[in-house]
């Protein structure tokens, strides 16, 4: 019978309930008193000097409180990369300066170079407007492979566009080219990881407060990582000390990544509002979002698998071209490296691995990391290679990886790109997937689809993932300027209801459904006792955010420690209460008790007492009932999964839908099977959306072409099908206290090679040599390959 709540439990979210009834309380909801707009003068040009800006007429017009240009922030520093990266020849990464607004050049379009502060945003619009830049326009800088060879550069300060040239892992290049030269087969594949725009629900905002009495800072904002922000902005950007700066993420409609990071206009409505001495608001339209949010994937890469005539793996190696655009985004210099190849073995005992990234400066919005984050592109390479292999050589596409699997008696099994997965059953996933598909019935559901002249294809894909990523000693020796640990408090009250609050931010994965189950099934107590308090840094310890899928692995582990140091400490109060001794006292179910005997008090009773201490030994139990825990997690959590789905192409137009879709995942012990499901349904719309419809295209002059929803294909309901999802047979993670592995992420990851897959699979069904088809698979790409083929 399933639970009733707690552990394990579906219990529907509590912060729906204002979701759905428009009690939502969003950063552009807020209304300050004496509020004031910012608008952002962006550039029309990829790439150009400034050779003046005009502000006087802009000045003048009715309403206008401030103009700030990048001269202003000149003198300031400039919000840096996360990961310090070092290439092949151990020198370190280019990190030119990303300044709050564009100053000397222009280096995509939307690159904020001015800003308006007025009473209404009509006026700050219209001052905005007759602001006169003169900018000298130079030619674009798109294409990464030309970036590379070219003599015109985003940062002329660094005399090249390349950021790093790395190597990984470097002592197994000799090993893997070898391998590959004397292996009998190898299969070489040439793709494409499309750029992607976030496009969040809500779009990015940001109120800037200034409290001249005491010299302080409050910015309110959309942020996934308010902590995050708060030391770059006081660290590097503005100088403002931690502690006269207090930044407030409240509830946040989405994020996928984008939201991670410090963007200029934090910075700069602060810095506004300190000027003019009163609060400044900041919305971006859609249109900006498309331009200036952080925008993912963009990979050139080819990959070789080299194996056996019988299919076993020998080698992969890889080289890509990485697009950061025009800045370093927080963490675009970590997402294509030790997020994406550190993957590159999959789940496979493949015994070489090399993998080359070059990063790339180019005159678009900055890249980082989105859903997933390096997962994605890795996954994509090797299964996408995989099926190659398997149709070349004439082996089952599921055989062959099965035959290459990682076996449960391996773990904890060291890949050869440097990962120690500890838990997995990838054949286990491989069985359920297969009972899930009726994969005997595909030939007769394929002859119905041809009956009605429509092709029929079969993908499959099995992904793992590294999450939660940790621990702070090794991302340290690995470039990280962050620690990646989190925190929790948990405080008790005098009426034995609890506020716990949380390093990680919620926005829209349920974690104040998720956490109160967790607390109170180890407490005893009903979870609705139990609130979650997050996204202040005036409120919470220093926590590090969520993304990565590492909120349960990480914060909720910190959660459980800080839970555990409640139980021992109410256990020295029962046992003052109950005149025993506390190694005599056993706690269940919310009852303290002396062991072989009825005595007994409620962890209520235990709770009021901490509070009115008459008659406490002081020199062994201080009053009160709060506690604080750091956890610095051992290593990542190793997410796995099997996927595959059924789709018909019309080969008349191209057009392909989806026609079923199958994700059997291993997330670990699951908290709540309801919220995992809702998160891996999220992860494969986005996932299938990359696959088939998104696709961020700049032309030859910088200009972004999909800068709208008229532009830019975002999946609707018919475009998904009903999916069927299992996680009932998940491997605990052996090293976080609740056993659970990240789910966030997984369908994003897993999903875009499943479709490609099966994609190609129908055209070679009806005899078209089609190997390989780039995302996104829309109608024109899917026709113009059946034509070429």
């Amino acid at each position: 019978m399933p639970k009733d709540h707690g552990i394990g439990a579906s219990d529907k979210r509590r912060e729906d309930v204002r979701f759905l009834t428009g009690a939502g309380h969003y950063t552009d909801d807020i209304k300050a008193y004496g509020a004031t707009t910012a608008v952002f003068c962006r550039s029309t040009v990829a790439h150009g000097v400034i050779k003046s800006i005009d502000t006087s007429a802009a000045e003048a017009m009715p309403g206008v409180l401030a103009v700030f240009t990048g001269a202003d922030f000149a003198d300031v520093g400039g919000n840096p990369a996360g990961w310090l990266i070092n290439s092949r020849d151990g020198t370190p990464m280019k990190e030119p300066k990303r300044p709050v607004l564009a100053h000397g050049k222009v280096r995509h379009v939307g690159d904020a170079y001015a800003a308006v502060i007025a009473e209404t945003e009509l006026q700050a619009r219209n001052a905005a407007e007759a602001i006169i830049a003169e900018i000298e326009e130079l030619p674009a800088i798109v294409d990464m492979a030309a970036a590379l060879k070219g003599d015109n550069f985003v940062h002329d300060e660094i005399e090249t566009n390349q950021c790093f040239d790395w190597g990984w892992i470097e002592d197994n290049r000799a090993a893997t080219d070898a391998a590959i030269k004397a292996a009998p087969h190898v299969t070489t594949l040439e793709l494409v990881n499309n750029r992607l725009v976030p496009n969040a629900m809500e779009p990015r905002c940001s109120i800037g407060n200034y409290d001249a009495g005491n010299d302080s800072y409050v910015l309110q904002t959309t942020s996934q990582n308010p902590h995050l922000t708060r030391l770059l902005i006081s660290a590097f950007v503005m100088g403002i000390p931690e502690n006269k700066l207090t930044v407030i993420a409240p509830d946040v409609g989405g994020g996928f990544g984008s939201k991670i990071y410090h963007y200029g206009e934090e910075a700069l409505v602060l810095a506004a509002a300190r000027k003019i001495g009163r609060p400044v608001k900041w919305t971006a339209d859609r249109t900006e979002a498309f331009l200036t949010d952080a925008h993912g994937r963009d990979h050139v890469t080819k990959i070789e698998l080299a194996c056996e005539k019988d299919g076993t793996f020998i080698a992969f190696r890889t080289e890509t071209m990485a697009n950061v655009g025009a800045y370093l985004s927080n963490f675009s210099t970590a997402t294509p490296t030790f997020l994406h190849g550190t993957l590159m073995a999959g789940n496979y005992t493949v015994p070489n691995v090399y993998v080359n990234v070059k990063a790339v400066f180019t005159n678009t919005a900055p890249v980082d990391a989105y859903r997933g984050a390096g997962r994605p592109e890795a996954t994509y390479s090797i299964e996408r290679v995989i099926d190659k292999a398997a149709r070349e050589l004439g082996i089952d596409p599921i055989a062959i990886r099965r035959k290459n699997f990682v076996k449960p008696d391996q773990y904890p099994f060291t890949s050869a790109a440097g990962l120690e997965y500890d838990s997995g059953n990838y054949d286990a996933l491989m069985d359920t997937l297969e009972k899930h598909i009726d994969r005997q019935g595909f030939e007769a559901r394929r002859k119905q689809s041809e009956a009605k002249g429509m092709l029929r294809g079969l993908g499959v894909n099995a992904y793992i993932e590294a999450c939660g990523i940790a621990p702070s000693n090794l991302v340290g020796v690995l470039g990280s300027r962050v620690g990646l640990y989190d925190a929790a408090t948990v405080r008790v009250n005098a009426t034995g209801n609890l506020s716990v609050m949380v390093g990680a931010h919620s926005h829209g994965q349920g974690h104040e459904t998720v956490f109160p189950q967790i607390v109170g099934e180890m407490l005893g107590i009903d979870p609705a006792s139990v609130d979650i308090v997050h996204g202040d840094t005036s409120k919470i310890p220093f926590g590090m955010g969520t993304y990565g899928s590492r909120s349960l692995a990480v914060c909720g582990s910190a959660m459980v420690r800080a839970t555990e140091k409640i139980i021992a400490k109410a256990k020295k109060i029962a046992a003052h209460m109950l005149e025993a001794s506390a190694d005599d006292v056993d706690f269940k179910d919310g009852q303290f008790t002396v062991k072989g005997t009825d005595k007994s008090v409620s962890f209520g009773e235990v709770a009021l007492k901490a509070y009115i201490p008459h008659n406490f030994p002081i020199e062994d139990i201080e009053p009160g009932l709060e506690e604080t825990a750091f956890y610095d997690p051992a290593n990542f959590t190793y997410p796995s999964g099997a996927y595959a789905c059924e789709v018909e192409v019309d080969p008349d137009t191209g057009k392909v839908r989806v026609d079923r879709f199958v994700a059997v995942d291993d997330f670990g012990n699951i908290m709540n099977p309801m919220i995992v499901t809702g998160q891996v349904h999220g992860g494969l719309g986005q996932g299938i959306g990359q696959a088939l419809l998104e696709g961020a295209r700049y032309d030859d002059d910088g200009q972004l072409l999909s800068a709208s929803y008229m532009d830019y294909t975002m999946p609707r309901a018919d475009d998904l099908p009903f999916y069927t999802v299992d996680h009932a047979n998940g491997t605990p993670c052996t090293h976080n206290p609740l056993g659970v592995k990240g789910c966030g992420e997984a369908g994003a990851i897993g999903s875009p090679p499943t479709i490609v897959n099966a994609v190609v699979d129908a055209l070679q069904s009806a005899g078209k040599n089609v190997t390989h088809i780039d995302m996104p698979l829309t109608p024109l790409r899917v026709w113009d390959a059946m034509q070429n083929a």
